[in-house]
């Protein structure tokens, strides 16, 4: 992790307008959210970041919607992002857009956010694809110290490896915004070249049963001894 902690020298964004179109990626998310939120049932929603907290939540029934973030009027909970102020399995949903970027540490994070996580709970998260061209921009010496540039970036792979560490279902995951100067992503784009996409969003599910079932437990178990023979027995 000592290769994240070198980007973030520079303080992470604590609004969506400090990216060069950012309104525009925030708008993206949130139409590719609005199918989800009637999806979502419980007491509690933590809209974990600066930039989750941006996000319009008004069409999910959750009636507690709680802005959680080291920094920030808008935040009504200034914690550590990892030292949570919540109890284990407390949470029903947990919002991480554009947060894993934003820490030292985006495992630790994603372990803390298990912590507090409800079983059968959801987890979301966007992110900056690193397989893209807003990746490829971070190799130019002319803007690479400059937004999004500067923030890590990760590939959707590598999240979806975390999350099967932690044992998430992934329920939903899709690539947009192919074209990262586009005020709106091409939708043949989308369709056909998702995995290079700039923009990554993820939904996932905390499972508390393993989700593959090792083959070597289900064999049938070896007798611990042979039965006896009564043949040779009168009675």
């Amino acid at each position: 992790m000592k290769l994240l902690s070198s980007y973030l020298k520079m303080p992470a964004p604590s609004s969506w307008n400090e990216f060069p179109l950012g309104p525009n990626y925030r708008f993206e998310i949130q139409q590719h959210m609005q199918p989800w939120w009637p999806k979502f049932f419980g007491f509690y929603l933590l809209k974990i970041g600066a930039l989750s907290t941006e996000i319009d939540t008004r069409e999910c029934a959750i009636p507690h919607q709680i802005n959680v973030g080291e920094r920030g009027d808008q935040m009504q909970v200034i914690a550590d992002l990892n030292q949570l102020p919540f109890s284990e399995k407390s949470s029903d949903v947990c919002l991480l857009f554009h947060t894993l970027s934003a820490v030292e540490d985006p495992y630790r994070l994603l372990r803390e956010v298990d912590r507090i996580l409800v079983d059968d709970g959801w987890l979301v998260i966007s992110h900056f694809n690193s397989f893209s061209l807003l990746g490829i921009g971070k190799l130019l010496p002319v803007i690479k110290r400059r937004q999004p540039y500067v923030c890590p970036m990760f590939s959707r792979m590598r999240v979806l490896d975390w999350l099967g560490l932690l044992n998430y279902e992934i329920v939903h995951q899709i690539g947009f915004h192919v074209l990262p100067w586009h005020h709106r992503g091409e939708y043949s784009m989308n369709i056909h070249l998702p995995s290079i996409s700039c923009l990554s969003l993820i939904i996932a599910r905390k499972r508390t049963m393993p989700l593959s079932l090792d083959a070597l437990k289900l064999r049938t178990p070896k007798r611990c001894f042979s039965p006896v023979s009564t043949e040779n027995y009168k009675i």
